[in-house]
């Protein structure tokens, strides 16, 4: 069969602003909740307003200084698409202020129209895994309400600043993922109780809606979408405990699909938050502005897990706690690789909600070996993101209405999970070391060329 996806498919690449842009504190940026993990978001939880301890992520891989180079590489790529994030406190930098950091909107100014001349559409995302850390420090991150309107004014000043630049928005990046790292997603403490978890996550997803609103009223022509963690299990065998666990397992995540799509909480977390002990505060103008809905579906895929009655089976992996599924192989990081499971997961989401679909994460992060020569032959990485796009092409035969792929990072990066560099994901090679040693020269690895032909083709290339 001919591979062809559809004419107007985006292709591209995401990438997140604490990961590449260092300048850390520059122009007025103000702390973080990434810079205050420095360790990455397992690491230690570090005031940085109190010590002078320094993190990789403090200079990344210096986009900050070095984007036109690396807009003009993804453009020889070929990109029609680039996802990007705003740093919240490049912006508001302690997060409450009414009027924003004049010089954090500069240089989002001049990235959105360095994509500009190359014809690269922006996917902005507003929150990827970090806050301006003073609203956890005096207001207690999303466990306060009082976030809804900072957030609420954080992106109505940055929709109106972009509305006619910039089609495509994202609310938060994974949001399912505060459940399993509350810090990095909600700003509360790692042992805080489900109770205060779920009423964070509460307030964020009506902070979302309101977003969701704010853009199609300042910008009817734009589209905006939420961010799931596609974390999709497979039951570990036929027993009925089994088949049902699964079913539970997939609630736990698409339960934050089902309220941003369908505008309400559905009736299975009423018996959970029941049956938990969970009793969460929502107000009638909750209900209201919840019913203010998404326009597509993004996500992100890397692996697929198993689910079991049988919790002793459970390990622990990037963030979540997994069950392998024995008839899969896994990455030098223990990362169970599944292509066919992003066909089913494209299917399993259309079929749940009819929107359409965004593929704003995918790819493999592994230790590239630099040849003499400086070539970088990283044909594991061809093979990984070609099985996945043939999938993502089934799926499309399938009926599955796909806007778009962005690879996850196109451009080597620092990991959120560790803050290493070590694990590189980019079809672009960056020279920095651990101990952050290296010119930060960038290079083309055989994966820029296979990726370059891929989009050219049309994913005619895929094979």
């Amino acid at each position: 069969m001919t591979i062809q996806f559809p004419q107007k498919f985006l292709w591209g690449g995401a990438v997140a602003a604490n990961q590449v842009e260092g300048s850390y504190l520059k122009d007025g940026k103000g702390l973080s909740t990434s810079d205050c993990t420095p360790n990455g978001i397992f690491g230690d939880i570090i005031d940085r307003s109190q010590t002078d301890i320094t993190s990789i992520k403090d200079t990344a891989i210096d986009f900050y200084n070095r984007y036109p180079e690396d807009i003009a590489l993804f453009a020889e790529m070929g990109f029609s698409c680039l996802r990007i994030s705003l740093a919240w406190s490049r912006i508001f930098p302690n997060g409450d202020e009414n009027q924003p950091n004049e010089k954090g909107l500069e240089f989002y100014d001049k990235l959105i129209a360095e994509m500009a001349k190359y014809n690269i559409e922006p996917m902005i995302t507003l929150s990827h895994y970090e806050m301006p850390y003073q609203l956890v420090k005096q207001y207690g991150g999303w466990g306060n309400r009082k976030l809804i309107d900072f957030f609420t004014n954080y992106a109505k000043t940055v929709f109106n600043r972009y509305k006619g630049k910039v089609k495509y928005w994202l609310t938060f990046n994974e949001i399912n993922m505060s459940l399993h790292e509350p810090f990095t997603g909600v700003g509360l403490a790692r042992d805080s109780s489900k109770e205060q978890i779920y009423q964070a996550i509460h307030h964020q997803l009506v902070a979302s809606a309101r977003a969701v609103k704010l853009c199609h009223q300042i910008m009817p022509e734009a589209k905006i979408g939420n961010m799931l963690l596609g974390a999709v299990a497979y039951p570990l065998t036929s027993k009925p405990e089994d088949v049902w666990a699964t079913h539970l397992e997939n609630h736990g995540w698409l339960y934050f699909g089902d309220v941003q799509v369908r505008g309400y909480y559905p009736s299975y977390m009423t018996r959970y938050f029941k049956e938990n002990n969970i009793t969460l505060t929502i107000t009638e103008q909750d209900r209201e502005d919840l019913k203010e809905t998404i326009d597509f579906i993004s996500f992100s895929y890397y692996m697929s897990c198993c689910g079991t009655a049988d919790s002793s089976l459970r390990q622990k992996g990037n963030i979540l706690d997994m069950v392998p599924n024995p008839h899969l192989k896994a990455s030098e990081w223990g990362w169970q690789i599944d292509p066919t499971g992003i066909r089913y997961l494209l299917n399993l989401l259309y079929e749940r909600y009819q929107k359409p679909l965004f593929i704003v994460e995918n790819g493999l992060g592994a230790k590239d070996k630099v040849e003499t020569d400086g070539s970088i032959n990283d044909d594991y990485r061809i093979d990984y993101i070609n099985d996945h796009l043939v999938q993502v092409h089934e799926a499309i035969e399938d009926g599955v209405e796909v806007l778009g792929y962005t690879s996850w990072g196109p451009i080597d990066l620092i990991s959120a999970s560790k803050a290493e560099i070590s694990k590189r994901y980019g079809f672009i090679h960056v020279d920095l070391n651990e101990d952050g040693s290296g010119t930060l020269n960038r290079t083309r690895k055989k994966s820029f060329y296979w990726y370059q032909s891929v989009i050219k083709s049309n994913g005619n290339t895929l094979k």
